[in-house]
């Protein structure tokens, strides 16, 4: 059975953008930091997104055609498109990218038989749509990149009223200041 992974970029007050909606302060811009979550995020057989946070990967459909390019850039760019894309959306009209379906609404038991019959673990991205996985018990492991500023306000990377009991599978530094937390979900807690 797939794993379905959350995994975001976040301040460290846990913030994925300000409150004007900035968020370049998660970009990894560091290229150590860059050298390990390119390959590492783009692992992820399956995409579960919402329409905004989708709206801003699809950047990676057409990334290969930029200039000056890295190759860990174009590498991330080839693992981004042939990875299947499913885009929770009621405004989105058709796919921006490749290898790409909308949903309408989010149906915990469509993505159960995804996991059930996934060769591959799958992410899912964008705060409010994995706040539903969340609440619903879906998501196996949430694993943050934290970069050490604080915004003071914004769009949480994490749910309201949801009590989870984790456990840390790993952590990783970085000398920019950035962490990576990689967290198994054991169980909701009441």
């Amino acid at each position: 059975m797939a794993k379905l992974i959350y995994m975001m970029n976040t301040s460290l007050d846990g913030y994925i953008e300000d409150e004007h909606g900035n968020f370049g302060f998660t970009a990894p811009l560091d290229e150590e930091v860059k050298a390990w979550i390119f390959p590492h995020a783009s692992s992820f057989r399956t995409s579960l997104y919402g329409r905004r946070m989708y709206e801003t990967m699809v950047y990676w459909e057409t990334a290969h055609t930029l200039p000056l390019q890295t190759k860990l850039g174009l590498d991330f760019a080839k693992q981004w498109q042939a990875a299947e894309k499913i885009v929770y959306s009621r405004t989105l009209a058709e796919p921006l990218s490749g290898n790409t379906r909308i949903e309408r609404s989010f149906d915990p038991d469509a993505v159960r038989k995804l996991k059930a019959n996934d060769g591959g673990d799958m992410n899912i991205a964008g705060p409010e749509l994995a706040a539903h996985a969340i609440k619903a018990s879906l998501v196996d492991e949430i694993q943050l990149r934290i970069s050490p500023v604080i915004v003071g306000g914004g769009k949480r990377c994490l749910p309201a009223g949801a009590r989870l009991d984790l456990e840390l599978l790993e952590e990783r530094r970085f000398r920019c200041g950035d962490i990576f937390l990689r967290y198994a979900v054991r169980g909701q807690s009441k």
